[in-house]
């Protein structure tokens, strides 16, 4: 009688052990790339695709990531779904892994949603933060402390571009869940540029230790606006008044600015 008892609370608790399949970095051998995801509220719902990473520097130098193309057609919120249980595994959020990273690739500026599921698809709701460059990679982090000591999660759902589209769009994301980037040796040492005034009426200015190479003034939504080579200025008198994207590349390292044009 007591051998079926001990034998009863083992099983009980292997049932209760909980085990996170982490960092979601769509690698060979890695978590992600094999996985069942499942797009929704994207109309015609393309799948997730995972591929060459678009960029291998800086920040993220992995080989493949994960590509979702955003219809203009579809929902603010059309993302991509994790299959329950077998996936991402099943965890708790505790101190240790309350705060969620993740690294995208966009073209505009918008918002990147996370939201945690239970096996019965009850969740807290998503949590959003939006990128802060553009064509380049960028490492986002989601503070999920909220949630500690509360579900039991078995689903992850990543929203790529929670928001409204003028066009189709695609976007990159990769390591789901991994560490803090860590700086390349070219951005410890990138050279010092400033803009000003920011805003400004017309004029931008450069102050940079180096020869800016090269120019590019995007709308926030991505489109390009103006590439020029060898300046020291940009004139935005026939801009209108809003937030720009300038891209700077000064001794082959690309550095992105938000501008403000009164």
């Amino acid at each position: 009688m007591k051998k079926n008892y001990f034998i009863g609370l083992f099983a009980l608790a292997s049932s209760l052990t909980y085990g996170q399949n982490a960092p979601v970095d769509f690698e060979p051998g890695g978590f992600g790339a094999s996985w069942t995801w499942t797009v929704f509220e994207n109309t015609t719902n393309p799948p997730l695709e995972i591929v060459a990473n678009p960029d291998p520097s800086g920040i993220n130098t992995s080989s493949t990531v994960a590509k979702f193309t955003a219809l203009q057609t579809g929902n603010p919120w059309a993302g991509c779904e994790t299959q329950h249980g077998s996936d991402i595994g099943t965890f708790n959020i505790t101190a240790s892994n309350n705060i969620i990273r993740i690294m995208v690739y966009k073209t505009k500026i918008s918002d990147v949603g996370i939201k945690l599921v239970t096996a019965s698809s009850a969740s807290l709701g998503e949590i959003k933060v939006a990128n802060t460059v553009i064509n380049q990679w960028e490492q986002l982090t989601f503070d999920f402390s909220a949630h500690i000591g509360g579900m039991t999660y078995d689903q992850l759902v990543v929203f790529p571009d929670f928001t409204a589209r003028a066009a189709d769009d695609t976007i990159y994301f990769d390591n789901v869940f991994g560490d803090p980037a860590t700086l390349s040796t070219n951005e410890l040492t990138k050279p010092k540029l400033t803009l000003f005034p920011n805003p400004t009426n017309d004029i931008i200015n450069f102050d940079s230790e180096n020869a800016i190479e090269r120019v590019e003034v995007y709308t926030l939504e991505g489109k390009s606006l103006m590439v020029l080579q060898n300046v020291k200025s940009v004139d935005l008198a026939n801009f209108e008044p809003g937030l720009y994207i300038v891209k700077t590349l000064v001794d082959g390292i690309n550095s992105t600015h938000r501008v403000i044009k009164n």
